[in-house]
Order: structure tokens, then C-alpha cells, then sequence
């Protein structure tokens, strides 16, 4: 069957792994992005990142020559301070330094929820017990990502996930997550769009957070074999999933 030349209408595109590695942009990103451009598909960066500023992502993406509006990028660390400001909470927030003013609006108030990010060294045992003893309290867990490892400078890394379900397991509760897997999160981004969930297409290279969860969202979705790509995730893609060497192929595939 011949592709459908007017699908998709939007592309939702993470950015470590799929248009980014170690710093530069990987082959066929930019190409890619601009001719998505150039034929009317709108665009979303979507991204569990949280050890950048969304600032300073912005200044990346414009300086690998992948501009993008701040409308157009979707972070999990924004999904978290919204519902938090909706919510009207207060977190102990173990995040890494870079996005930790998103959340200073909440300092010196005596916590009432537990928000965890890829804090590094934050994420230390007595921090933890921390976190543990409010959510014994009853306090939310919330989580900007549930994604289990990531990779930096060539080395497999634990990510948020790995500590966000000790954290379950052990006050036996169920965190809200705030990033991708969820479909929550997708379907927010979708909504940004104003677009049927089966005209985006997800392009991402974690199976579980990125093509998966946006399968269970309704979106079409894609994995690369970049970033954390590894042999074998084939066998977890849902039905209708395509596979691709990387971004660069992806206009080839859609018969662009």
C-alpha cells in the first residue's frame, strides 16, 4: 500500500536518541524537522529531560539548527508544574538542580507531596527515607518520568524510574506520572495541537516510555534504532509500530 501523503499532521519527536546525541545533532535531524516544516505537519519536542532548564533546551535545539517556539516543546518537568500549581501543592522535590526553580514557587512551605526527577545525587538513601516517611503520611508521589535508564557519554545510567518505583514498593503506593509513559502526558500534547490522536506520529527510541505509551494513547508511533534502542525491543512493539534505522529515514518511509 502506498503511504498516505497527507498523514501524518503531526510529528511528536524526543529529542536524547532520536534527534540528539552526546551533543549534536544525529544524521538526517535537521533535514528531517525542516521538511516536516515545509510541508505544513506541525511539530512537538517531547521530552522526559529532567537536568535541563526548558530554556536552555530551546538554546540547544537552535544551535543544532532545530529551532523550535517555546509552544513547541513538551517536557515533563512543565506537566509536573502545572498540575502542581493546579493542585495547589507543596513538594519535597528531589530533581536535579537545573529544573529546580521551576519549582521554587513552593519553598517554605512545609511539603504535602513527594515529586521525584532525575535528582543524581539528590536521590541519596536519607533523602529517600525522606520521601518515604510523607508518603507513609499519605502524601502523593508524583514523577516527572518513568523511564528505567538513559544513556550519557557512551554509559548506561539508573533513571527516575528505577527510583520512583522503590518508592512504590516501598509505601505501597502509586506514583502520578507526569512525563512519558503516560498517557496523560500525550494526551495533553495532543490537545496542544488540536488533532485527532491518530494523525500524530510519535518518533521515539525507548520502547516502553516513548512508543508504547503513545500507542496506549491513541497515537501512531515509531521506534528508532538510535539513542536506547537495543536488538530485540522489536518483540514489545504493538501492532501497527514501524521500525526505522534513524530520524533520517524517517521521510523515506513516509514517502515524503
Amino acid at each position: 500500500m502506498a503511504p498516505d501523503k497527507a498523514w501524518p499532521s503531526a510529528l511528536l519527536l524526543d529529542l536524547q536518541g532520536v534527534l540528539i546525541e552526546d551533543q549534536r545533532a544525529l544524521p538526517g535531524a535537521v533535514d528531517t524537522v525542516n521538511l516536516a516544516r515545509r510541508r505544513g505537519v506541525a511539530i512537538r519536542f517531547v521530552t522526559n529531560t529532567a537536568t535541563r532548564h526548558h530554556d536552555d533546551l530551546l538554546q540547544d535545539l537552535q544551535q543544532l539548527g532545530l529551532a523550535a517556539e517555546p509552544s513547541e516543546l513538551a517536557t515533563a518537568p512543565l506537566a509536573a508544574r502545572s498540575w502542581l500549581e493546579r493542585e495547589h501543592r507543596h513538594p519535597l522535590a528531589l530533581v536535579h538542580p537545573a529544573i529546580a526553580p521551576l519549582f521554587a514557587g513552593s519553598s517554605g512551605e512545609p511539603p504535602d507531596c513527594v515529586l521525584l526527577g532525575d535528582g543524581r545525587d539528590l536521590l541519596s538513601y536519607a533523602n529517600l527515607n525522606r520521601a518515604l516517611e510523607l508518603l507513609m503520611q499519605g502524601a502523593p508521589l508524583i514523577g516527572i518520568g518513568r523511564n528505567r535508564r538513559f544513556r550519557e557519554a557512551g554509559r548506561w545510567m539508573l533513571d527516575a524510574g528505577a527510583f520512583l518505583q522503590a518508592l512504590e514498593y516501598g509505601a505501597d503506593c502509586t506514583a502520578l506520572v507526569m512525563g512519558k509513559p503516560s498517557a496523560e502526558f500525550f494526551s495533553e500534547v495532543v490537545r496542544s495541537l488540536g488533532l485527532p490522536a491518530d494523525a500524530c506520529l510519535m518518533v521515539g527510541d525507548d520502547v516502553e516510555a516513548d512508543v508504547c505509551g503513545a500507542a496506549a494513547a491513541g497515537l501512531r508511533a515509531w521506534l528508532v534504532q538510535t539513542g536506547k534502542y537495543r536488538p530485540g525491543d522489536e518483540a514489545q512493539l504493538p501492532r501497527g509500530c514501524a521500525v526505522i534505522s534513524g530520524i533520517g529515514a524517517l521521510p523515506k518511509q513516509l514517502g515524503w
